[in-house]
């Protein structure tokens, strides 16, 4: 047996799992499930109020990575050298205002904005923390979309937490963290942007 193939397969999965369960796709899957949520289930207001919310905190905050990335000033779509986060974070935290003022004047359902300012909140956690320390963003998204989630459709999507363990594990094996900065974003989601959803909802 190959065992160069073997021991690089754990990696290749962690890399895998790294896009899949990647901020860009995990809150656009939560907008829609929160805004579904909050319009009743009515389709056409989850697919605006869905999309809003994909355009300014998913779709524009990708494009500023990979733009940066692309021009060399970080070293890749994940940026992984912490002195290199603070311009992304803080050209994405203007994207999520920018966000949060249009829902705000175009009355956007209350959940939805709870979920903007969760959002906005954790990610000026995280932008504080980043001055001294990285945490994932990756473990901090996945975990405060679980809580968003429980609290929203109940105790059953605690089924899902193995996704949120996969996750962590992905950022760890391809050694963009160590196991304490996952830890930490793992929690700080639930406890930042849980908090802060249940204060405005």
């Amino acid at each position: 047996m190959d065992t160069t193939v073997s021991s690089s397969l754990p990696l290749r999965v962690a890399r895998a799992v790294t896009e899949v369960l990647s901020p860009a796709v995990v809150v656009p899957l939560l907008s829609f499930a929160v805004a579904w949520h909050a319009t009743a289930h009515d389709v056409v207001a989850t697919l605006g109020w869905g999309l809003l919310v994909t355009v300014f905190y998913a779709a524009i905050p990708m494009a500023i990575v990979v733009r940066g990335a692309r021009g060399g000033r970080w070293d890749g779509h994940w940026v992984r050298e912490r002195e290199r986060r603070l311009v992304p974070f803080l050209l994405i935290l203007v994207s999520t205002v920018a966000g949060l003022v249009v829902m705000l004047a175009g009355s956007a359902p209350r959940d939805v904005l709870a979920l903007a300012w969760s959002m906005v909140v954790t990610l000026l956690a995280c932008l504080v923390i980043t001055r001294w320390w990285k945490v994932s963003v990756h473990a901090t998204v996945a975990g405060g979309a679980l809580a968003t989630v429980v609290l929203l459709y109940g105790p059953w999507y605690l089924l899902s937490l193995p996704a949120l363990v996969l996750v962590g594990w992905s950022r760890v094996v391809v050694e963009d963290h160590t196991v304490a900065q996952v830890v930490v974003g793992t929690v700080l989601g639930p406890v930042v942007g849980g908090v802060v959803f249940l204060a405005i909802r």
